[in-house]
């Protein structure tokens, strides 16, 4: 910021007016702006110059308007001087205003209670104090000097004054009527000192034609009944100035809901650009009216109130669901914006630096004769001043940075703001979208449908059509508001030339189906449209994902929360940051200490996103099945060490900070092959020698079951399997580990000792790990008679074999003969065979790892090791790719991995037969 060009006494009629119209008053400004260091104004300065006022005889209005005009003054001296930057300022008028508040309502409330007794809650019994509510600019800690304030009076419980001799009694409702009357004077009505603040009580539930105060009941009511979305953007500053902290919580209760929806509701974003656009017309009503007053640097294009705009409709939509956007101050959240990448650090950076420079130019608009004005003088000399107290030399080169940054606010509000159900798509797909031939209507038949569908090019239009009615004539459709309908009408009609300018036409019926359920899906959640409508790219993302793959459009359809994700490509294709991942689920998790559904849910979240992200990674082909299944692994891990410590976090009795408890990964999950559906295989282990250790860590595990596997609104986090604890469903749920230890040396069955084969420490105690991992390795390279373990690994092979038998006419990747578990069998063999003379064959690599070292080693011919990997690759890909089209059994053509079928046989009975002889 560049400082003044001229004096205060120049710059400002008021500041000359006020500082030569009584002997020291200069002075008093000298001493008070003189730091050069930011000066702190807070109550205990304020309290010492008000005793001043009031030690000379001033009663307390008039002090309060006298120390109001030393500190306006104060800071136009240091502002102008260079010394104090806007945040001093506004820091400073916001403490004035709160402190003046807070004064005026503790001596008033005296008078009134000594008049009428105390007020009391007719319920609790308990004295009963007024709540002011500051909003606005004040409720952010933003407040202009010249700003008039914005005040709501509430209070808690309804009642009467507890009245003694020689009081009337009053109702609360009166008693804090007259209460809030006598406030407003005292603050407002201007004398010959002026006034302290202008008092606007505009905001109060039903506005001027409602009372002056209202219980917390009647705000509840009114905010759940006839609150209006203007309303909630005016709560979303709103600030207890009085009142008792447990009050405020329960008011905050009350509020919250209302302004911050607990689902993303990009519904905001409609709501503001209309109350934009009201803002707007009105500003060119009164321009058209006063043309001399026609630079509004706070209400017109790309102005202050846009900046406020562009901050609070993220808040809106997003501050249900993360508490960091609820801060009141706008600066604040734009920064808050950039760290979350919500918007760009740079263009962050340039709204900041346009906030500021907006808000300085309207402090000096303000500063030429304390006016509550927004809008440039109408006289040139005035203009000149103004020029001149930016640092600027003369009116042009002032107005040349102004347009600058209007331009930049302007740009970054209407990209946000503008209203893109009436903008032609860029897409080349769209260029004809105008088209009627490329158009439905509600109103359509099915023939008419198809001819559209037709000219789209869809292959099958007649059974697209079909669907389509069947869609538009639906209960859940119709039943729904003509605003929806049309939205989704709307929506539909942009889809429709995308799905069918996807290459292969025989998917283009499979798209539309899938695009239409998800849609029925979601129609009766208004925000979802809004979202698609306000981002179209976001459906040409849709359309992509669902029809690249059929478990994709339903994993959104159940989730359709992750509509979100496709925002931004960038952090949608961006690879996972485990560590910040891990930071993020605990800061998350810290948010609602002691709350279990939401904390549920916060898990479930954050699961569904960041595996979302992977399965957009997926199938855009930037991951490998292997690469895929080592993330989702690692989030689990992540999943399960937050969630045992969310609920040690709450466990009653707990002994420790934290529990002497792990948890060990078996199957898909201690492998590290974790696909998208995949359950957990767990054992839960304890090293405690408290007295109440093996109860305790029960019922954690208990509860980790239960959190785990629950149905919350968000869905489900993972099935649990823990069949493989020892002695299966008859043992007990959590084992100490010196029991576990003594059950896998002498008691447990060699299909447990395969098991072990996967089994890795995933979360929890990192010694008890340790000394699992030791043990681990110890019972994996005993010595073993080689035929005794061929006959037992042989037996479970046919065991499970029996257990799937399959009858169709294709192989199942999974269970035939030739196929993965007959690799993963032979793996097995190899390690419990080997291990005791190849202690590498113990390292918890994988399959296709561990068959390569095999070959290495000599244990197997390298070539067919080599292929039989290849081959277990080729499996898990041909297996993944029919899960993602929603295939229940990973069945293919035996014809299609003819080869790689016949190098697993070969190997099998390589090794089976050489151990055999």
């Amino acid at each position: 910021m560049n400082p003044s060009l001229l004096s205060s006494t120049a710059a400002s009629r008021y500041f000359s007016r006020w500082v030569n119209a009584e002997a020291g008053r200069a002075g008093q400004v000298a001493e008070l702006a003189r730091p050069l260091t930011r000066l702190t104004v807070d109550a205990p300065l304020l309290r010492h110059l008000l005793q001043k006022e009031t030690d000379s005889g001033m009663p307390l209005p008039r002090a309060m308007r006298r120390l109001r005009n030393l500190l306006v003054c104060t800071l136009i001296e240091r502002d102008l001087r260079g010394v104090a930057d806007l945040d001093e300022v506004v820091s400073a008028v916001t403490a004035f205003a709160e402190f003046a508040v807070q004064t005026h309502l503790a001596a008033l409330t005296a008078d009134l209670v000594a008049l009428h007794g105390m007020p009391l809650g007719e319920e609790s019994g308990q004295p009963q104090e007024l709540l002011v509510l500051g909003m606005g600019k004040l409720g952010g800690c933003e407040l202009n000097v010249s700003s008039d304030i914005d005040l709501i009076f509430t209070y808690a419980e309804d009642g009467d004054t507890q009245a003694g001799d020689g009081q009337r009694a009053l109702s609360n409702h009166e008693f804090f009527t007259r209460l809030g009357k006598k406030l407003i004077g005292a603050l407002s009505e201007i004398t010959e000192d002026g006034f302290t603040f202008r008092v606007d009580m505009a905001l109060r539930p039903n506005g001027a034609s409602g009372p002056l105060v209202a219980s917390f009941n009647m705000v509840e009511t009114y905010l759940v009944t006839q609150g209006r979305e203007w309303e909630r953007y005016a709560w979303c500053k709103a600030r207890a100035l009085t009142g008792r902290p447990e009050d405020i919580a329960v008011l905050t209760n009350i509020s919250r809901p209302f302004v911050f929806r607990r689902y993303l509701d990009y519904g905001s974003i409609d709501a503001m650009r209309s109350m934009h656009a009201q803002i707007r017309t009105e500003v060119k009503r009164l321009e058209a009216l006063h043309p001399e007053r026609s630079n509004n640097v706070k209400l017109g294009r790309g102005g202050i109130r846009e900046i406020e705009f562009l901050a609070q409709v993220f808040q809106l939509i997003r501050g249900g669901r993360d508490c960091d956007l609820r801060d009141r101050s706008t600066r604040a959240t734009l920064r808050t914006l950039a760290v979350k990448n919500l918007l760009d650090a740079e263009v962050v950076d340039k709204l900041l630096a346009a906030y500021d420079f907006l808000r300085n130019l309207e402090h000096r608009l303000q500063y030429l004769d304390d006016a509550q004005t927004h809008t440039f003088p109408t006289n040139d000399a005035d203009c000149l001043i103004v020029a001149q107290t930016m640092g600027f030399p003369d009116v042009p080169s002032l107005m040349l940075e102004l347009d600058q940054h209007r331009a930049l606010v302007d740009a970054q509000f209407d990209d946000i703001f503008k209203d893109k159900r009436h903008s032609r798509p860029s897409q080349q797909d769209w260029d004809d979208c105008d088209n009627p031939l490329h158009t439905l209507s509600e109103t359509d038949s099915r023939e008419t449908i198809a001819l559209v569908l037709t000219h789209c090019g869809f292959s099958d239009a007649s059974a697209a059509a079909q669907r389509l009615v069947t869609t538009w004539q639906s209960p859940r459709v119709q039943n729904l508001p003509a605003a929806s309908r049309a939205r989704l009408l709307a929506l539909v009609n942009a889809a429709l030339p995308v799905v069918a300018a996807i290459p292969e036409p025989e998917r283009h019926l499979p798209t539309l189906n899938r695009l239409l359920d998800f849609l029925e899906a979601i129609v009766r959640r208004a925000a979802y449209l809004a979202l698609l409508t306000e981002y179209p790219a976001t459906l040409h993302r849709v359309i992509r994902m669902i029809s690249a793959s059929d478990w994709a459009a339903k994993y959104l359809t159940q989730h359709p929360i992750l509509l979100d994700e496709l925002l931004d490509p960038r952090s949608l294709n961006a690879a996972p940051d485990w560590p910040v991942f891990a930071q993020e689920c605990k800061r998350q998790l810290d948010t609602a200490p002691g709350d279990t559904e939401r904390q549920m849910d916060i898990l479930r979240e954050m699961h569904h996103a960041q595996q979302f992200r992977l399965l957009a990674q997926d199938l855009e082909g930037v991951l490998s099945v292997e690469a895929l299944a080592d993330h989702l692994s690692i989030l689990a891990d992540i999943l399960v060490a937050a969630t045992v410590q969310a609920i040690w976090n709450m466990m009653p009795g707990r002994h420790r900070e934290t529990p002497l408890f792990t948890v060990i990964a078996y199957g898909k999950l201690g492998g590290k092959e974790l696909g998208y559906v995949s359950d957990l295989d767990v054992v839960f282990l304890y090293e405690d020698e408290d007295q109440d250790g093996p109860a305790l860590y029960a019922k954690l595990a208990q509860r980790f079951i239960t959190w785990m596997t629950s149905h919350t609104p968000a869905g489900i986090l993972f099935d649990i399997d823990i069949a493989l604890r020892p002695d299966g469903a008859s043992g007990l749920l959590v084992s100490s580990f010196g029991k576990f230890e003594k059950y896998q040396r002498e008691s447990a069955w060699l299909w447990e000792h395969q098991a072990l084969t996967r089994a890795r420490y995933c979360a929890g105690d990192a010694a008890i790990g340790e000394r699992f991992e030791t043990l681990r390795v110890e019972v994996l390279r005993q010595q073993r008679d080689a035929a005794k373990l061929q006959s037992e690994v042989l037996e479970m092979r046919q065991k499970m074999r029996d257990a799937h038998p399959n009858r169709s006419d294709r192989f199942d990747l999974k269970h035939d003969a030739g196929g993965m578990i007959d690799i993963e069998f032979l793996v097995q063999f190899l390690i419990l065979r080997h291990a005791a003379a190849y202690p590498q064959l113990t390292a918890d690599i994988g399959n296709i790892a561990l068959l390569k070292l095999c070959g290495e080693l000599g244990l197997i011919d390298g070539g067919l090791a080599n292929a039989a990997a290849d081959a277990y690759r080729t499996f898990r890909k041909l297996q993944h790719q029919g899960r993602l089209q929603g295939e229940e059994r990973a069945r293919v053509a035996a014809s299609r991995i003819a080869s790689e079928i016949s190098v697993v046989k070969q190997l099998w009975s390589e090794i089976f037969t050489t151990t055999a002889t």
